[in-house]
């Protein structure tokens, strides 16, 4: 094969590539959307943003939302290959309330064709059934499952079995994640120490969804002000897992 026919294939190759896909294997920039505003607690956002940045140069974030100079809609969102919807507090319907129909609409749309969608903790609990409708199940929390450690919704730390490691993690009322039968894409992530599923990833039209139910993103910070021992942090670096199953 000649060199014009093999650049004329790779060509080709690329322009058949979503667009959420397009650069990664070209090693272009992933550009990342993280949310800050009401929907989200102002720490829960920028270490999301830190740990997205610390896992190399190639991603670009940007915050988004509607106090943000970039807001969320369907135009704004196409220039992302990924959304990233942090933790927050406990008032899990006034923060989609406070989302609004246009945004919740931009960010289905997003994931629909393609786009990808990181949910932590609330981010989490925000893409179920009852909210972005990018999971087919309503989420409940895992405070108080059989098994569980923890009974109240006071910061913590948890076991966890994290890709295929026994590790630590950052825990404040999660949810419990559910397979999804009949989707191919779908996979666990982590369980936590009683079986039930902390994290995973599931598909949703074009798009891909991987949700966490624990704070892989903690700072050291986190566990300081929780009064929590700094030697209880993660060994492993289970926020880039998260990634890795976005294929971005």
């Amino acid at each position: 094969m000649t060199l014009l026919r093999l650049l004329l294939l790779a060509l080709m190759l690329v322009g058949a590539a979503p667009a959420a896909l397009a650069g990664a294997a070209d090693g272009e920039p992933v550009r990342v959307a993280v949310y800050r505003g009401p929907a989200a607690c102002d720490a829960c956002s920028a270490a999301a943003r830190r740990a997205i940045e610390q896992a190399g140069a190639r991603y670009q974030v940007d915050y988004v939302g509607p106090r943000e100079r970039i807001d969320i809609s369907e135009a704004s969102l196409a220039r992302y290959d990924l959304y990233v919807q942090p933790g927050g507090g406990q008032d899990i319907p006034a923060a989609f309330h406070s989302l609004g129909n246009a945004r919740v609409d931009a960010v289905r749309r997003f994931v629909a064709r393609g786009g990808r969608y990181l949910g932590l903790c609330m981010g989490a609990y925000l893409a179920d059934a009852g909210g972005f409708g990018l999971i087919g199940q309503e989420l409940d929390s895992e405070v108080g499952r059989p098994g569980f450690a923890v009974s109240t919704i006071e910061d913590a730390v948890v076991a966890i079995d994290w890709a295929g490691h026994r590790d630590r993690v950052f825990y404040q009322d999660g949810p419990y994640l559910r397979a999804q039968p009949g989707d191919p894409r779908f996979r666990a992530i982590a369980a936590y120490e009683n079986g039930d599923l902390a994290a995973a990833r599931y598909g949703f039209e074009q798009g891909i969804v991987v949700l966490s139910g624990p704070h892989p993103e903690a700072e050291a910070s986190w566990f300081e002000a929780a009064g929590l021992a700094l030697d209880e942090m993660p060994r492993h670096d289970l926020f880039q897992d998260l990634l890795d199953q976005l294929a971005l």
